[in-house]
């Protein structure tokens, strides 16, 4: 489960062989949400409102590298980092 970035006490992971919609997990502290990337739903889970919009905001900022990490992640190639919210 590679760690693509972390921010704030936020780890967020892309799993290989995840399955479909392409969505990406945020955890902090115990709590865990999968976030879809296309819409930036959360599909599963949940995370505590200020840490929620962390990850959303962060999201938004770097849909398109999610995107990739996505791809990649399916094809069984390495995974890019993505910069942290700062």
């Amino acid at each position: 489960m590679p760690t693509i970035s972390e921010f704030f006490g936020i780890s967020i992971r892309i799993f290989y062989r995840d399955h479909d919609a392409p969505h990406f997990h945020a955890y902090y502290g115990s709590d865990e949400a999968s976030v879809r990337i296309r819409d930036l739903v959360v599909v599963a889970g949940s995370l505590p409102p200020r840490a929620l919009g962390l990850v959303i905001e962060w999201a938004t900022i770097h849909r398109a590298e999610l995107e990739h990490d996505w791809a990649c992640a399916r094809a069984g190639r390495p995974l890019d980092p993505i910069p942290p919210l700062r």
